[in-house]
């Protein structure tokens, strides 16, 4: 089958089309070639009929197939200017450009804010509300929490309505905070439910996974401990740390064992109380690490720490949040995939990721919740989960508990695998790699790991961050384009979120662009023409520029 596209110098464009249907992956337009194959540096021309030229159509196989004026459009500017991908771009040029020079006369206060938003704006790092487009169904999701994909497939919602039904007389308040009137007793049943799935003595809910960090670091600490931590922790891991009575804080480079071993030597020795076991080390970690999608060598740390404190003074602290519902059988996380319940004091269970929901579990004995519900200010505080917030969690787990969610499990899996073997073997792989092009980190060995994560980052040249970014977005692809404060100065990447609700196709689809990318950006290199920048970066440039 054959379509019929406006083209720009003569010279094929790989974008994708104006109006792909919710859960169809787009064509791949070839200009007769794979676009994973590398190109020759020049563009090659192409034969017009008039102001057209054809084009194969490569499509895979799809539960109801497109038709072909789904996939037909004039021109990139004419799809742009109607695209819901390129109106949430120009929301965000918008809300990019400096206010405070504009407010002279403005009170001093609001004048204020403003600079200091504008620092953010001079970066065009200012963050908004703008919708991202996977939830229109104008893009693929490639960026969002929904790992199992329960929301996008309504089996959360089916098994929520259910819960509700088995109670109908429920209640829409709480009534106040787990320590002033506020507790009930189907929240208690629900957290010891939890509880005894993931291996713990107690369970305690939390509104939020930011919530749940905070109250561990500041109630849990006493005065002369210490805390060992990764470098890569949470932001609200270091939110609570700050507001933590732990005398010492002490970072290690991340995932590093030497280093850790280093951090955990320096700070025995530099602390009597440590030393004669009065006071304790705390080590804080993630299961799986939010932007490197890499695992926490938890087993060998466990090691090291009992040699560095042998008295056994010492407890581990681990926020699994990306590790609930997608690490270990029916997703019970990697604390209880190693068998390590007895080992880590505290775990910290979100709902906002794989569970497609919100707040989050901190686990723990009694000790530890009974520390929590007297000095946890974002507990004590704050009113109890209502019945339905608390539900919606049950029939999550309810899910997890009977392996209802297994299979999804399995599909990140093999979409992972899939992804890694696909991009890595195609043509222009070693080439992009050895020029700085394109990096994947975590698809190193990935034949030779028990299991891989659903996070992959994508790096490039730290140049080329948003240019990748950009030729994703107007590729419909929605991802994320991680840059500082999340990260480090000089460590942004894109990072691609892979779900069970994916497909072969979509995977392919998402390679191909990579691989167009990388070639666009070779070819720019070796012709060494000064500023050249590639096409989807001169669509958001003229953009902004439209929009100044």
């Amino acid at each position: 089958m054959i379509i019929n596209m406006i083209v720009a110098d003569n010279v094929a464009l790989h974008f994708p089309c104006a109006g792909f249907r919710s859960g169809h992956a787009p064509p791949v337009l070839l200009a007769g070639r794979n676009p994973c194959r590398r190109r020759p540096a020049a563009p090659r021309p192409v034969t017009p009929i008039g102001d057209q030229m054809i084009l194969k159509w490569v499509t895979p196989t799809l539960a109801a197939a497109p038709t072909v004026e789904d996939y037909t459009f004039r021109n990139l500017t004419t799809m742009a200017a109607n695209g819901k991908v390129v109106s949430e771009m120009i929301s965000w040029i918008k809300s990019q450009k400096l206010i405070a020079p504009r407010m002279k006369d403005a009170p001093t206060f609001y004048r204020n804010l403003e600079e200091a938003l504008d620092v953010r704006r001079s970066t065009q790092s200012l963050m908004t509300r703008g919708q991202s487009t996977w939830k229109t169904g104008d893009a693929i999701d490639f960026c969002s929490n929904d790992l199992l994909s329960l929301g996008l497939t309504g089996e959360l919602r089916r098994e929520f309505l259910a819960e509700l039904a088995r109670h109908p007389d429920f209640s829409l308040h709480s009534g106040g905070s787990r320590v002033m009137g506020g507790n009930y007793d189907y929240i208690e049943e629900v957290e010891q439910e939890i509880a005894d799935f993931l291996g713990a003595e107690t369970a305690l809910m939390f509104n939020s996974g930011s919530n749940g960090n905070i109250a561990i670091y500041t109630a849990i600490p006493r005065p002369g401990d210490a805390i060992v931590y990764d470098e890569l922790v949470h932001f609200s891991t270091h939110t609570g740390m700050a507001a933590s009575l732990a005398t010492t804080k002490v970072a290690f480079r991340h995932n590093d064992l030497d280093a850790f071993r280093e951090a955990m030597s320096s700070t025995m020795d530099s602390h009597p109380m440590l030393q004669d076991g009065s006071r304790s080390i705390l080590v804080s970690v993630e299961s799986v690490y939010s932007m490197d999608g890499d695992v926490c060598p938890l087993v060998e740390m466990l090691e090291i720490a009992r040699e560095i404190c042998p008295k056994g003074n010492f407890a581990f602290i681990a926020d699994e949040a990306h590790a609930t519902g997608v690490v270990g059988p029916r997703g019970v996380g990697l604390v209880k995939l190693l068998g390590l319940e007895n080992e880590v004091a505290i775990r910290l269970n979100t709902c906002g990721k794989a569970l497609a929901c919100t707040g989050s579990v901190v686990l723990g004995n009694a000790t530890v919740r009974n520390m929590m519900l007297n000095y946890a200010g974002s507990l004590v505080n704050t009113t109890a989960p209502s019945f339905p917030s608390v539900a919606v969690i049950r029939a999550a787990y309810n899910l997890m508990r009977t392996g209802a969610t297994q299979k999804a499990q399995d599909n990140i899996q093999h979409l992972v695998k899939y992804f890694f073997k696909s991009i890595t073997s195609s043509d222009i792989w070693d080439k992009a790699a050895d020029m700085g092009i394109l990096s994947i980190p975590v698809a190193e060995d990935y034949e030779s790991l028990d299991f891989v994560t659903h996070i992959v980052p994508i790096w490039t040249r730290q140049k080329y961050n948003w240019w990748l970014f950009f030729h994703l977005q107007l590729a419909k692809i929605a991802v994320v384009p991680i840059d500082y404060p999340q990260v480090p100065k000089g460590k942004s990447r894109v990072r691609v979120m892979i779900h069970a609700g994916n497909t072969e196709q979509e995977v392919d689809y998402l390679v191909a662009t990579l691989c167009d990318f990388a070639n666009e950006m070779i070819d720019i290199e070796e012709g060494g023409e000064k500023g050249k920048i590639p096409k989807a970066a001169q669509e958001i440039y003229a953009l902004m520029a439209a929009n100044a």
